[in-house]
């Protein structure tokens, strides 16, 4: 009766777990990326009395202009940019694993790619928050938290490709064995 109501849904219909794992994985992946991208590009990080400001520029009385150089700031950017460009090549390997099953492409990379992507986001997030927690009438703002969010849809991505490859792995050690993964 279990079987039978697993059987019947829709990612394991027509496709072994393996397949359910990559295309989640690819799922996720594009999540993330469109995030980081959003929360790196937009200058929503953090409010103020007087307006808004991101990692590249700040707006006062809807006047913006480039924020000085920075270390915390040019850290956090180089560090989301780094992510963006990690999880979209990443993204890419992802979606070439899942749609080109013949290849040898193996999926540690790419996990690697997508676990290098949420470390990164970490780093970067961690500073930007240490650095403004403490201010005064500041307060943090949707593309800051967009950038939180890409972090556990990025390393998700890492595991379901990672666990996706363990399956190959271990599909290819067992080959005579009528298994169905």
């Amino acid at each position: 009766m279990a079987g039978e109501t697993l059987a019947k849904g829709s990612c394991l219909r027509g496709m072994g777990v393996k397949r359910c794992l990559q295309s989640g994985g690819a799922l996720l992946s594009f999540l993330a990326n469109i995030l980081t991208v959003l929360s790196t590009a937009t200058n929503y990080w953090i409010h103020h009395h007087e307006g808004h400001s991101g990692l590249w520029q700040e707006c006062n009385h809807g006047i913006c202009s480039n924020i000085p150089c920075q270390t915390t700031l040019a850290v956090t950017g180089a560090c989301m940019v780094l992510a963006a460009g990690f999880g979209i090549t990443g993204l890419a390997m992802g979606l070439r694993i899942r749609c080109f099953e013949g290849e040898s492409l193996r999926g540690q990379t790419t996990s690697a790619l997508h676990f290098l992507c949420g470390l990164l986001l970490l780093i970067a997030l961690t500073g930007y928050t240490v650095k403004n927690a403490w201010k005064n009438d500041v307060f943090f703002s949707w593309s800051y938290f967009s950038g939180w969010l890409a972090l556990p849809f990025s390393i998700l991505a890492g595991l379901c490709f990672l666990l996706a490859d363990m399956i190959v792995q271990s599909t290819d050690a067992i080959s005579g064995f009528p298994v169905c993964l």
